[in-house]
């Protein structure tokens, strides 16, 4: 059992409690049509889920990141908690629960329009504890990342931070449950995708979408939109929705950009960092993570993010226009 003195020794910038994969990326020229065949490109093994490769993300920029929520025995979790310990972040705070599993995804590339099709399988998977990490642990971050799997881990973990005034990053992709509202309720960050955005509001425009999700919300809310970029708003700017484009690059794969995308964002509010600033950072590291296959291989490290800025943008984080 850990105890306060040695967590406040080191703290963590963010933390993350949800989902995590190993996904199985196959590439083929097209994607076959029903009672087809096709000729396989290449295959690949990665690590992947919506908060292990917004950490991976986090850790890459410098954050200092923790996962601390439940992965199984079997050959994928060992894959995945492997992968994720080589990425700097630190998992003695998980549970590893014999017959627990983590989501297994079977990912077709299609390599003429770099589009994806995905057979994600979460039979087994827990997420979030009900009972875990001690309240402690969550204290000590600077940010709190939630998904939308073990919602009542979730909705523990979010209480505890929001009581203790520790921001809380969301990337929730579907309503699962009763909690989901009392946990949306509690999101600082509420980051989501156009096609959730518009399920939600019943708004194909997305800055009216936004708007929408701003006035029902007392923190940010951001829409994400591949490459048109993202609409964001905030109750402290009294609902004005502002656009960040997405940065022009040669795309190869956009498995994970949405994941990083948030996980650079966390990131980036871990360090401080003004609104604008944070979503000038969110949108470079989906766009360079686009020009690599696979959810996590081409996420950039700080360095990489730096010079991309400065070709791009004239300037790198911090940098005089």
């Amino acid at each position: 059992m850990e105890s306060r003195t040695t967590i406040c020794r080191q703290p963590w910038d963010v933390v993350g409690l949800g989902v995590v994969a190993v996904d199985d990326l196959i590439y083929v020229q097209n994607y076959p049509a029903a009672d087809t065949k096709v000729q396989v490109l290449n295959t690949s093994r990665q690590c992947g889920g919506l908060t292990a490769t917004a950490l991976v993300a986090a850790a890459r920029l410098g954050a200092r990141c923790a996962y601390a929520g439940v992965m199984g025995t079997d050959d994928a979790s060992v894959f995945a908690a492997d992968q994720l310990a080589h990425e700097g972040i630190d998992l003695n705070f998980s549970q590893r629960r014999p017959g627990a599993e983590i989501y297994h995804s079977r990912i077709v590339v299609d390599a003429t329009d770099n589009s994806r099709t995905i057979f994600s399988d979460g039979r087994g998977v827990v997420g979030a504890a009900e009972d875990a990490p001690s309240e402690d642990f969550i204290r000590a971050t600077k940010v709190l990342f939630v998904d939308h799997v073990g919602l009542a881990g979730m909705l523990r973990a979010a209480r505890i931070a929001k009581a203790s005034g520790i921001p809380i990053v969301s990337d929730l992709e579907r309503n699962t449950g009763p909690e989901f509202d009392e946990l949306c309720g509690l999101v600082d960050h509420f980051i989501v995708s156009e096609e959730f955005a518009s399920k939600l509001t019943g708004e194909s425009d997305l800055a009216k979408a936004t708007r929408l999700l701003s006035r029902h919300s007392g923190g940010l809310v951001a829409v994400t939109a591949g490459n048109r970029g993202c609409w964001y708003a905030s109750s402290s700017t009294q609902h004005t929705v502002r656009h960040q484009p997405a940065y022009p690059v040669q795309v190869v794969d956009t498995t994970g950009c949405g994941d990083v995308f948030h996980g650079a964002y966390a990131a980036a509010l871990a360090f401080g960092l003004q609104e604008s600033e944070r979503f000038r950072i969110a949108a470079a590291a989906a766009a360079i993570k686009a020009t690599a296959p696979g959810g996590q291989a081409g996420t950039p490290h700080w360095s990489i993010l730096q010079a991309f800025l400065r070709e791009k943008d004239g300037r790198g984080v911090g940098e005089a226009a």
